[in-house]
């Protein structure tokens, strides 16, 4: 078991999926895997992204479990898409998240389908969620692709994400008023108004808040734009805010809160993803708790994700969605790694979980 996840994980992090070409690739590739390993696959498109979904088990047989997992990785320099084991550790861009994740579950598919289970898995392999996901898991969950419980694989160390912080990216813009900049009395610096405003909006009072799994919401200044020449008072700057707000907060508050603050500015709304707020008390929760604790041997715990992931797509219909995924560090950076032993641990953990959902009943539809 150990062999076929490093070996299938190092092939998909040597496809260096950061392009659509390459991803579409990397995912004709593992609907070809799958295949040949007797599961049956239905491959998806949507605005030139591939995706495929595959369905393992008895549409009428007890519940029905989504395992949602991505392809796409960020960029990164050449060395990091050659993969390399040292120390029980397999090296190499998009091993921690989450091509091991995606290798645990079409190895779990391959086999299942042989002895399929008294329940019905969906298998879904998504081409975008480091950039949204809304044209692949947001896509499918439109098609009505969808389950009781989700699995998202996202890097968690075998721990349980049951919620997740929303995200409302914003522009603020301050206007001023162009001079010479040798004059600079003349007219109304935009990057000085913004400078002084900035501090009073990262401590708004919304910031000061907490909940169950989050101390505090979050607030960066992401970029700023302004000016058009060193010789010239700029007239024109715009901040733009990364917010992750709490699952008990209400985005229209916090908005409503900065136009306040900067009643001068045009303040305008760029993204908003809403917050994942899966009950820690769900029965498939405590189901999946408890096989991690049977599997892996260790308490596990529940928490909340400050970033955000495919699952908000599935929660805003109410279905119970989680961020679960193997032991390893780094994502995003030089040296992400997941820890092989710990794939082995996934797999079978997923497995344990599966056997305890034959015969349970489905109970979540879209109502469209």
């Amino acid at each position: 078991m150990e062999d076929r996840l490093v070996r299938l994980t190092s092939s998909l992090i040597q496809m260096e999926n950061t392009t659509p070409e390459r991803i579409n690739y990397s995912v004709e590739f593992c609907a070809e895997w799958l295949q040949r390993h007797g599961v049956p696959v239905r491959l998806w498109e949507n605005q030139g992204l591939k995706m495929i979904t595959a369905t393992i088990g008895q549409v009428n047989a007890g519940s029905t479990l989504v395992l949602n997992g991505h392809l796409d990785v960020v960029p990164g320099h050449p060395e990091n898409f050659i993969p390399r084991v040292e120390g029980g550790r397999l090296y190499g861009r998009g091993s921690y998240d989450m091509l091991g994740s995606v290798a645990a579950m079409m190895t779990l598919a391959a086999d299942l389908v042989h002895q399929p289970p008294n329940c019905r898995i969906i298998l879904q392999l998504v081409p975008d969620e480091e950039k949204g996901g809304e044209l692949g898991s947001g896509f499918l969950v439109e098609q009505g692709s969808i389950g009781d419980f989700v699995i998202c694989g996202e890097p968690t160390n075998l721990d349980i994400a049951v919620q997740a912080k929303g995200v409302l990216q914003v522009r603020v813009e301050f206007s001023g008023v162009a001079a010479h900049g040798s004059r600079p009395w003349l007219g109304k610096n935009a990057i000085v108004a913004a400078i002084q405003k900035y501090n009073e909006l990262a401590t708004l009072d919304f910031m000061q808040e907490s909940s169950r799994f989050f101390p505090v919401p979050s607030f960066n200044l992401a970029k700023i734009e302004g000016g058009a020449a060193l010789n010239q008072v700029p007239d024109r700057c715009s901040l733009y805010l990364d917010i992750r707000y709490l699952p008990t907060q209400n985005p229209a508050d916090i908005l409503e809160s900065i136009r306040q603050a900067v009643p001068d500015a045009h303040v305008e709304t760029l993204r908003h993803g809403s917050p994942v707020t899966t009950s820690e008390f769900d029965p498939y929760v405590q189901s999946l708790y408890q096989s991690t604790a049977h599997v892996f041997g260790k308490k596990t715990a529940l928490f909340g994700q400050d970033g955000s992931a495919d699952t908000r797509f599935f929660a805003q219909y109410g279905i119970p969605a989680v961020e679960f995924g193997p032991i390893g560090a780094n994502h995003h950076g030089p040296d992400e790694y997941v820890e092989i032993e710990s794939l082995v641990y996934y797999q079978k953990i997923l497995k344990h979980f599966i056997k305890q959902l034959e015969g349970k009943v489905s109970t979540n539809e879209i109502e469209k």
